[in-house]
C-alpha cells in the first residue's frame, strides 16, 4: 500500500523508534503515547485488518504474541501486567489501516479506558 504510513515505516521511508524487527514483524514507539510503555507490533505485510486474518494466518498471529511477550520481559513489564490492543474499523476506533497491537504498560490500566 502506497500511502499507508505503517507501510512505510516498515521500509523505513519514515522514521520511527524500532524497538524489534525481524523478517515477519516490527515493533515500534508510538508517537502519541498513552502509557510509559506504548509500542505498535505490526507485521511487515499489509492486512488492512484483524478482520483479513484467517486460519492460515495463525503462525502470524502466533509470532506477533509471542513477540509481544518478549518485548514485555524486555521492556521490565511482563510480570507487573500489560494490555494488548487492537482497534478494528471505523467504529472500533482504528485510525490506521494496517493491522496492528498496541501494546500498553508502566502503569495501573483502567477499565473502561480512560
Amino acid at each position: 500500500m502506497d500511502d499507508c504510513i505503517f507501510c512505510k515505516i516498515v521500509k523505513k521511508e519514515v522514521p520511527a523508534e524500532f524497538v524489534y524487527e525481524d523478517e515477519k514483524i516490527v515493533a515500534f514507539k508510538d508517537i502519541n503515547p498513552e502509557a510509559p510503555v506504548h509500542l505498535l507490533i505490526i507485521p511487515k505485510e499489509h492486512y488492512s485488518s484483524i478482520k483479513e486474518i484467517g486460519r492460515e494466518d495463525g503462525i502470524l498471529l502466533e509470532d506477533i504474541f509471542d513477540t509481544i511477550n518478549q518485548l514485555a520481559k524486555e521492556m521490565d513489564v511482563y510480570e507487573d501486567g500489560y494490555r494488548i490492543v487492537n482497534n478494528c474499523g471505523d467504529d472500533g476506533g482504528q485510525t490506521v489501516q494496517h493491522l496492528h497491537f498496541h501494546l500498553l504498560a508502566g502503569r495501573q490500566m483502567q477499565w473502561p479506558p480512560g
